[in-house]
């Protein structure tokens, strides 16, 4: 039952797979919501998180942090204007200190998703009260109510759920740097989060728009998803000759610790910025410094988005009608989803869908 103390859901028991379990949810509190799940994305840090793949996971785990569904329960002190039957959604994040504690730079101007004092996960990760996070793979979910974001009119549930990780991803750097008209961008990499970058570096009304990847095969849909112009970085020898100083922004969403930054910032104008979204093996690139200071470029990073920022690209996905290239799977085809998506399958996110919420 969604105000009972055990949820169902599909949890990493260890690294092999993933099993329909029963779990507690955290503590009810009146700043919380619950929310019968009907749609939930599918992350690549899903699939790290379950293999343990970039820290240990504290077993058994949920994972899921791209959530849709129905406010079916709101606390008294929930803020959010939320109401029971409202369609909401959660994002990769769950809580943060919010300033309980202590006065918080970060959560008093809107960076939220910075906080440096408490910062919780919506799941494998652990709320103030020192309570366990579980994710969307689930029928329900239980999450403060400052990080339940409404999905306005205009955009499908299931459209709307990869929207809350990878999207927002994407739309908070481009928005944060700029990314509009009389501006030049560039994206590397056709993939989950390159096909977002694209559809928003477009929506927000980028003069140009250059998809860049290794091969031609993803040449045609980064034409449909709104790119102007595609590079290859294999096929064309002297890509960064050729288009040199072309660029203002560039978003990365590629993890590879062996990315060319060199030919990357060639092709970024004077004062360009290059937005590294992608977390490579060992967490380290190769920076050619005298490049950064000859062209006074600037090597920016950016984590998911605040609730405002989610909100806005909500609404701007609305206004837009901008439609992800998604795939619809049901919930209890989990592990061979995630198998898929390691497999570089998806075209371009997948969506856990369950069928008996709808």
């Amino acid at each position: 039952m969604a105000t009972g103390e055990k949820f169902t859901g599909w949890l990493g028991l260890d690294s092999r797979a993933v099993d329909g379990k029963m779990f507690t949810p955290k503590q009810w509190e009146e700043t919380d919501v619950d929310i019968r799940i009907t749609y939930c994305g599918v992350c690549g840090t899903d699939m790290h998180t379950l293999r343990s793949g970039w820290s240990p996971t504290n077993y058994p785990c949920c994972v899921g942090h791209e959530i849709v569904g129905t406010a079916i329960r709101v606390g008294s002190k929930a803020v959010g204007d939320i109401q029971v039957g409202d369609r909401v959604g959660v994002g990769a994040q769950s809580d943060a200190c919010l300033s309980r504690k202590d006065h918080c730079e970060e959560c008093s101007t809107g960076k939220e998703k910075y906080c440096t004092k408490h910062w919780t996960g919506t799941y494998n990760s652990v709320f103030m009260n020192g309570e366990k996070s579980y994710g969307g793979y689930a029928l329900y979910n239980r999450c403060p109510s400052h990080f339940v974001i409404k999905i306005p009119d205009g955009i499908s549930s299931a459209a709307a759920a990869p929207m809350l990780c990878a999207g927002i991803t994407t739309y908070a750097p481009l928005k944060a740097h700029g990314c509009g008209p009389g501006k030049r961008v560039g994206v590397i990499g056709v993939g989950g989060l390159g096909h977002f970058a694209l559809l928003f570096a477009k929506a927000l009304g980028a003069d140009q728009v250059v998809a860049i990847s290794r091969g031609s095969s993803k040449k045609e849909d980064a034409l449909k998803l709104g790119a102007d112009h595609y590079i290859s970085t294999q096929d064309q020898v002297d890509w960064a000759k050729s288009n040199a100083a072309t660029l203002d922004l560039i978003i990365s969403t590629v993890d590879s610790p062996k990315m060319p930054l060199g030919d990357y910032f060639t092709i970024l104008k004077a004062n360009g910025v290059f937005v590294q979204l992608g977390v490579p093996d060992g967490g380290a690139l190769p920076v050619p410094i005298p490049a950064l200071i000859h062209r006074g470029i600037t090597l920016a990073g950016s984590l998911i988005g605040s609730p405002h920022e989610i909100r806005e690209m909500l609404h701007l996905a609305a206004e837009k009608n901008i439609q992800p290239w998604i795939e619809e799977r049901p919930m209890e085809d989990a592990n061979q989803t995630i198998a898929d998506m390691e497999g570089g399958q998806a075209r371009y996110r997948y969506v856990l869908v369950n069928h008996q919420h709808l």
